[in-house]
């Protein structure tokens, strides 16, 4: 005769049969989430950048145009107010680039441009923007600097030139000394701006949380001003390059500014066109480096 522990009856296992037929069928599990395929990276690439491929492309056609247009006039020599006949065609120039790039004196004149460029401008930010800073800061440097930067301020860079040889012993420190000065006004007005407009109550809430003077420059006003900064650096590039240019063809024997008065001078239009050229390409360049050097210093910014 058997234990009545051990005898089970039909109807005790009824209820976990009907527990398991409400609960359904067992799911299965999900198969491994497959990589996207090169279409689908394509498009999701696109949608992020299109608002910059546009950009591009409208600039690329945009220069295409300038180039057709330019290529006609100076074809069809046409005299419409402007006069186009001594007017080099892009193909010309194009002759006189693929001349240039193989001549080391033209390569030269590049570099010392460039060397130029570096280090008057090195110089201005280095002097300016510190400058900026405590003037927006202390009432007393700003009343004491602000006139005298006022009074220089308009003052051309082609009227600096007999200045700055009177100065500098060298024609290459008075190139750079006037390359200096006009990047300097623009860095130190846009950083002295950036300081104005910072907002006093980040300042006093500095000043509650026991800032010191050191603190509140590093973290709240150096912070704020850097947007303004970065504009007066691209501002003062490009008029580094105007002034670079117009020392160079007054004094400087060689640069890409005396390369294109020198061009003028014995009556060769294509290496005009190509120095004037050259300057645009370069200056270009130098305002790409300063903005993408913007966008690491500012990352909040390129998310706007």
């Amino acid at each position: 005769m058997s234990s009545p522990a051990l005898v089970r009856h039909p109807e005790d296992s009824m209820p976990a049969a009907a527990a398991l037929a409400e609960a359904g069928p067992t799911p299965a599990v999900a198969p491994p989430a497959t990589p996207p395929s090169f279409g689908t990276l394509a498009l999701r690439w696109y949608r992020l950048n299109q608002g910059r491929l546009r950009a591009t492309a409208i600039g690329i056609i945009s220069l295409l145009a300038f180039l057709v247009v330019w290529h006609l006039l100076t074809t069809y020599r046409v005299v419409f107010f402007v006069r186009f006949i001594n007017v080099p065609s892009p193909l010309a120039v194009y002759a006189s680039f693929t001349k240039a790039i193989h001549d080391p004196k033209f390569l030269m004149h590049i570099v010392l441009s460039c060397r130029r460029i570096f280090i008057g401008f090195s110089l201005a930010a280095i002097v300016g923007v510190p400058l900026g800073l405590v003037m927006g800061r202390f009432k007393l440097v700003h009343e004491i600097v602000f006139p005298v930067a006022e009074v220089l301020r308009p003052i051309p860079a082609i009227a600096w030139v007999p200045m700055a040889i009177m100065l500098w012993p060298t024609n290459e420190q008075s190139i750079v000394f006037i390359t200096f000065l006009g990047s300097f006004f623009p860095i130190l007005v846009n950083t002295l701006h950036g300081m104005s407009l910072v907002d006093p109550v980040l300042v006093r809430a500095a000043q509650c949380l026991g800032a010191r003077e050191r603190s509140i420059f590093r973290e709240v006003y150096f912070p704020a001003s850097l947007p303004h900064i970065f504009t007066g650096l691209t501002v003062g590039m490009g008029v580094a390059w105007v002034s670079l240019i117009a020392a160079e063809m007054i004094s400087g024997q060689y640069g890409i500014g005396y390369f294109t008065w020198e061009a003028y001078s014995l009556v060769q239009y294509a290496d005009i066109a190509l120095g004037m050229i050259a300057i645009g390409v370069l200056g270009l360049g130098s305002s790409l480096l300063i903005r993408g050097a913007g966008h690491l210093v500012m990352p909040w910014r390129s998310t706007r």
